[in-house]
């Protein structure tokens, strides 16, 4: 099943009481009426959306049963992995590229047309399903082109606030498949977690924010791949959560 939205995309049903997966940065759609100013090339690179992500959610929901909720507006339209009072909510640079179509953007508009209705549509999809784990899925790209020295090694990383547990396994367990893995990299959950703190950690629900490498993500075999890995590495923390 698909359900779509101006602002949210739904592929599968999800078993009550399982595992879901949420996405905000799966798309980088922008809508006919708005012209940010940027090229085709920048909005497909990692400035415009999380590459990879979108295929990945894709296979977990009908080859793991694996529901998910995702983002169906590019970051750059608006960012749905921030607080609504953030000052890059509508972000008008982005990895040293200019958004011009951003600047004096109608900031309550997009909040109203995007970012709420994503929002409230996932609190209502969670609260249906009542999940034993949220997976929150998002890449990074292995370097900025603002800071190209400055590499990312890591292959996965686990993000988190203070809801720390999850996480703790699903890192030994991307270990065990030899990844190189983050602990609260490339970034920290503890400065950047909205969504999970929205949805997650608000209602004392476990998640897992993983972040993918994007260079790992970029055709179909290894978005299968990693599909196959996240669903495994999931579903055996979920069981390792379970009193």
């Amino acid at each position: 099943m698909i359900e779509e939205t101006e602002s949210w995309r739904r592929i599968g049903t999800p078993v009550r009481g399982g595992i879901v997966l949420v996405s905000d940065h799966a798309s980088n759609r922008v809508p006919d009426d708005m012209e940010l100013g940027i090229t085709r090339a920048q909005l497909d690179d990692h400035i415009g959306w999380d590459i990879g992500v979108g295929a990945v959610a894709d296979r977990m929901a009908r080859r793991h049963q694996i529901a998910a909720h995702l983002g169906n507006v590019s970051r750059l339209v608006i960012d749905l992995h921030r607080e609504e009072d953030h000052s890059r909510l509508i972000p008008q640079e982005s990895d040293g590229v200019l958004i011009p179509g951003n600047i004096g953007a109608d900031r309550e508009g997009r909040l109203k047309r995007f970012y709420r209705p994503y929002h409230d549509a996932m609190e209502e999809w969670l609260e249906d399903a009542a999940p034993s784990l949220i997976v929150s899925l998002h890449s990074f790209t292995p370097a900025m082109a603002s800071d190209p020295g400055k590499k990312r090694p890591w292959q996965v990383g686990l993000l988190y606030n203070e809801q720390g547990d999850a996480a703790a396994h699903a890192m030994r367990l991307f270990r065990e498949y030899g990844l190189t893995v983050g602990d609260n990299e490339p970034y920290s959950g503890k400065q950047l977690n909205a969504t999970m703190n929205r949805h997650g950690e608000a209602h004392g629900r476990p998640y897992l924010a993983i972040e993918v490498r994007n260079d790992l993500i970029r055709n179909e075999r290894e978005q299968a791949r990693w599909a196959d890995m996240i669903a495994d590495v999931a579903k055996r923390t979920d069981e390792l959560l379970k009193p």
